[in-house]
């Protein structure tokens, strides 16, 4: 009986608790939290722009099969089949980035990388 009890209460916490939403969604170029625009960006195969209010915040530029962030030029950090990295070390991964942006991985890394360096 206990463990008919179990089975049941946490199958409804599963639903009753569902895993939580990133706090933004990326949508048509903008990048918005609560249905407000906070960022846009704009993304080709080689670049990714991400602007506030007019002014770029920064970018990452594609060089081979690696994404380089940057700002103002200067690189700071890479990533490359998920795997985000600051120095050469392992920093995250573009699942834990899409946990705060709901946008493809490019994005939401690039996005998750500008946010670490207070950029945003």
């Amino acid at each position: 009986m206990l463990r008919s009890f179990l089975k049941t209460a946490v199958i409804v916490s599963l639903f009753a608790f569902p895993a939580a939403a990133a706090d933004y969604k990326c949508n048509s170029g903008r990048v918005e939290k609560s249905g407000s625009t906070q960022y846009t960006y704009k993304e080709s195969s080689s670049e990714i722009v991400i602007e506030k209010g007019g002014s770029t915040k920064g970018k990452a530029v594609k060089r081979g099969s690696k994404w380089y962030v940057e700002v103002g030029g200067s690189t700071q950090a890479t990533f490359e089949n998920g795997k985000i990295e600051k120095g050469g070390s392992s920093w995250a991964t573009a699942s834990d980035a899409q946990r705060t942006y709901d946008c493809n991985a490019d994005v939401a890394a690039t996005l998750w990388v500008l946010a670490q360096k207070g950029q945003l």
